[in-house]
């Protein structure tokens, strides 16, 4: 684990626990700020999550510890030799501009080591090349994502349902995608998580769909109605999150959902030839 950067080694710390959505917040703080982390008093933690002190208390025992200072010199035990202080230099001289496109630099390191273990994105593949159809789920701030993720999907996938509205008749769009043979549904979900798709999540699961959602943040709220959750952290360092991370995992997912798609491949070619007929493109 040592060789592991800070993100992964509090991921592992955190996993398998049964977390309050305050202790799930106080984590997911962490994992953004892993590296200053184990140099953090409480009370600084607890500005950072937006909770308060004896919340990061509770988190503390509920991870095992005494309390924040025994997690703290934990953290510290198994931090990297080189000072965090001295990663953090010359922040100063970038501007906010700069900061933020860095800041998703790191939260695609964190993705690339989150990858080294293909098997989680290997069965999402799986799950998603045999649902006929595919419903993809995004609403709000993922509704983007969603479209993206639906639109490249189409063209190797033969039956594949964009959910980006809300609304009364979102379970009714589900259902006709249950009744026509889904068998699973991916759910692209991002701050701020809307109470509608943690709902239309728990109904899914309630038909009987296997769920596959990308988060922020494997403490999403999402994660207690996912049957498999692959973490892609968002930038927060301008007004409106950044999601470089999260549009990239989606694009590895089809990857692997075209592994498991015997057709894939024809059907581009397919595509590429009527679109030559058609002169859509003008390169």
């Amino acid at each position: 684990m040592s060789g592991s950067s800070p993100a992964t080694r509090l991921q592992q710390l955190f996993e398998g626990r049964r977390l309050t959505p305050t202790q799930r917040r106080i984590a997911h703080s962490m994992v953004r700020r892993a590296g200053d982390v184990p140099f953090l008093s409480s009370v600084e933690l607890a500005e950072l999550a937006g909770v308060s002190q004896p919340s990061v208390t509770r988190f503390a025992v509920a991870l095992g510890f005494d309390g924040y200072p025994a997690l703290r010199k934990h953290l510290r035990e198994v931090a990297p030799t080189e000072s965090v202080a001295g990663d953090g230099a010359g922040d100063d001289a970038y501007n906010e501009y700069q900061q933020a496109v860095l800041g998703e630099i790191e939260n695609l390191r964190h993705l690339a080591e989150l990858l080294a273990d293909p098997g989680p994105v290997e069965r999402a593949g799986r799950l998603l090349a045999a649902s006929r159809p595919l419903p993809v789920l995004g609403l709000r701030a993922a509704s983007s994502q969603a479209r993206g993720f639906g639109y490249f999907a189409a063209k190797v996938h033969p039956d594949v349902r964009v959910l980006d509205e809300g609304g009364s008749m979102l379970r009714d769009r589900i259902d006709a995608a249950r009744r026509a043979g889904a068998s699973a549904l991916i759910c692209f979900a991002l701050p701020r998580h809307p109470r509608e798709v943690v709902d239309a999540l728990a109904y899914t699961q309630g038909q009987g769909m296997t769920v596959v959602s990308v988060a922020d943040s494997a403490f999403a709220p999402v994660a207690k109605h996912s049957d498999l959750l692959i973490p892609a952290a968002v930038g927060t360092g301008l007004a409106f999150d950044t999601a470089c991370a999260p549009m990239l995992l989606g694009r590895v997912l089809l990857e692997a959902m075209c592994d498991d798609l015997p057709d894939a491949q024809a059907r581009l070619e397919e595509f590429d030839a009527r679109a030559a007929v058609r002169g859509l493109f003008v390169e």
